[in-house]
């Protein structure tokens, strides 16, 4: 995964992560790869390399590898 095709700067999408040099979120590519689209569509649309729709979803992996689920009985 290339963590610096992602980026998280206040100034840019209120400081949520987008592909960088874009304003592209990762919830937006995320999003669409979730509704159906391919991969190479969403690149079309958005301006993307397939490598940023893969530092995308790298990302996203990490995040939820962090997460902690607590049941509660």
């Amino acid at each position: 995964m290339d963590n610096e095709r992602i980026i998280v700067d206040p100034e840019i999408a209120h400081g949520k992560p987008v592909i960088k040099g874009t304003r592209v979120p990762v919830e937006i590519v995320l999003g669409s790869l979730a509704g159906g689209m391919d991969i190479l569509d969403i690149a079309e649309e958005y301006g993307l390399e397939r490598e940023d729709i893969l530092a995308a979803i790298g990302y996203a992996a990490k995040i939820v590898a962090k997460e902690e689920i607590c049941a509660y009985a």
